[in-house]
């Protein structure tokens, strides 16, 4: 039994460190490369930067919409071959965006991209795993979002490098090589989906109902939750720095504050991987929706000195929300369907997401500093949210069970 439970945990990991792989080179080759590609890219194009940033905005409102369709299809078939799918998407994305000399070819580049990124990235990922491991697929997921939190770290690099050396059509040319040479091999060798168990779709039913809670209205919750952290948490990283600068920061202070999110994201992960494990995921979300605020608190109260202390509770928060993405999802409503719920659930945060960098830079040029109170009150609307959630004893119960 022993030597059955290490060759299970040696399993999980090899699929950890494969998916986690696969999820930051998919990461960093779209979401993260207009930051460090759209100045060439325009440039070469004769067009402002902007245009590059608003087809990052149509393809993640693209990949929303597909969410749906895409969990469905895992939660029928698994995941497997759908990543892989995603990767030769990126391949075609990435090679017409190297191609591209107008902006006819630059959006149909990005729409491209976008439906990968709605194949391929967190929720499809969470999607593939909860199909594989069921309801304990809690620890993997956690376990992919601390590898993939370092894409930009590594991405954002590699791609300055890569443009600087070779030009960025050159650079979108090797992540599309990097896709085929080990992204690709690496989803493919992901474990294929097993059946779940046949009581798994009655006994979630009847616990939910048993918390006096329907799922069509726990879904709201949890859809308006994250749709509010995705506004906070796009919008803030969008104006980071210039948000401090407005309160009185110095640029260089700024810059230091800037540079702890990504440390504050990866430990607030494995203080979720560790001590937070032992309690149910509507902790460690409540906890997170509250970082945002005590930031906004402290950085008010003690001027541009407590910056650091703003960026590294926001980072901290952000952190245990990616995984709050798939987790809490898994807990409250169990693994039969998980794909296709978290697609529906994504829908508004995918447009929130899309939309905060604009409406929170209007706002700094409007209201200067006094913005970081919106996204102060929208992850404070956020908790309510969360605090009207609960927790789905039954299937915690279950879970434990099968562990």
């Amino acid at each position: 039994m022993r030597l059955l439970m290490r060759r299970g945990a040696a399993g999980s990991l090899a699929v950890v460190i494969a998916l986690g792989t696969a999820q930051t080179i998919a990461w960093a080759s779209s979401y993260y490369l207009p930051a460090i590609l759209a100045a060439p890219i325009a440039s070469d194009l004769g067009l402002a930067p902007t245009y590059v940033f608003g087809a990052l905005s149509g393809a993640l409102v693209i990949s929303g919409l597909l969410g749906p369709r895409v969990g469905h299809s895992i939660d029928t078939f698994g995941g497997r071959s759908l990543l892989a799918v995603s990767n030769l998407v990126f391949v075609a994305g990435l090679l017409l965006l190297s191609a591209a000399y107008d902006v006819a070819v630059l959006i149909a580049a990005w729409i491209l991209l976008g439906i990968g990124m709605g194949m391929g990235l967190y929720e499809a990922a969470f999607a593939t795993l909860a199909r594989i491991y069921g309801a304990n697929a809690r620890g993997t997921i956690t376990g992919i979002t601390l590898i993939a939190g370092f894409a930009s770290t590594l991405g954002w690099p590699l791609t300055t490098w890569l443009a600087s050396e070779y030009g960025w059509r050159a650079a979108c040319q090797v992540w599309a090589a990097i896709h085929i040479c080990v992204a690709l091999p690496l989803n493919c060798s992901l474990p294929r989906a097993v059946p779940l168990a046949e009581d798994s779709r009655s006994t979630t039913s009847a616990s939910r109902q048993s918390s006096g809670q329907s799922e069509t209205f726990a879904m709201l919750l949890l859809a308006y939750m994250f749709a509010a952290a995705s506004f906070v948490s796009s919008g803030v990283s969008a104006i980071l720095p210039t948000m401090l600068v407005a309160f009185g920061a110095t640029p260089a202070q700024a810059l230091f504050a800037g540079a702890l999110v990504g440390p504050a994201q990866v430990g607030a992960r494995l203080l979720e991987a560790g001590w937070l494990s032992r309690f149910h995921p509507l902790l460690s979300a409540r906890l997170a929706m509250l970082m945002n605020p005590i930031g906004v608190l402290a950085l008010v109260a003690g001027g541009p000195w407590l910056a650091p202390a703003f960026t590294v509770l926001y980072g901290a928060g952000n952190g245990i929300i990616t995984i709050a993405r798939g987790t809490l999802p898994l807990a409250l409503f169990g693994p039969v369907g998980f794909g296709r719920r978290v697609g529906v659930i994504s829908l508004p945060s995918r447009a929130t997401g899309a939309f905060a960098p604009l409406a929170l830079g209007l706002l700094v040029e409007h209201v200067g500093s006094s913005a970081l109170w919106i996204s102060a009150l929208a992850s404070v609307t956020a908790l309510f949210a969360l605090l009207l959630l609960r927790a789905d004893q039954n299937a915690q119960a279950t879970a434990g069970e099968h562990s």
